[in-house]
């Protein structure tokens, strides 16, 4: 599985936000988590659903909204 398949847009989930594998846990959720200062390892403990893979999909998903240049659609 390559990384960014690991973040899903689907319409009956959270209004089509992008999410961590189809879950009600939103790639902004992770990311405020990471911008609140939580490590990996902390965020491993307290969502026992959510895997390094998962993080590390968000900040790239991030990166690339960030660089307007790269921005890819992502399957539904």
């Amino acid at each position: 599985m390559e990384l960014l398949d690991r973040i899903t847009l689907n319409p009956k989930v959270m209004n089509g936000k992008p999410t961590i594998r189809n879950m009600r846990f939103s790639v902004a959720q992770m990311l405020e988590l990471l911008a609140g200062g939580m490590s990996f390892q902390e965020i491993l403990n307290d969502y026992p659903y959510i895997e390094k893979e998962d993080i590390q999909a968000s900040l790239k998903y991030a990166a690339l909204i960030a660089n307007a240049r790269t921005i890819r659609t992502l399957s539904v």
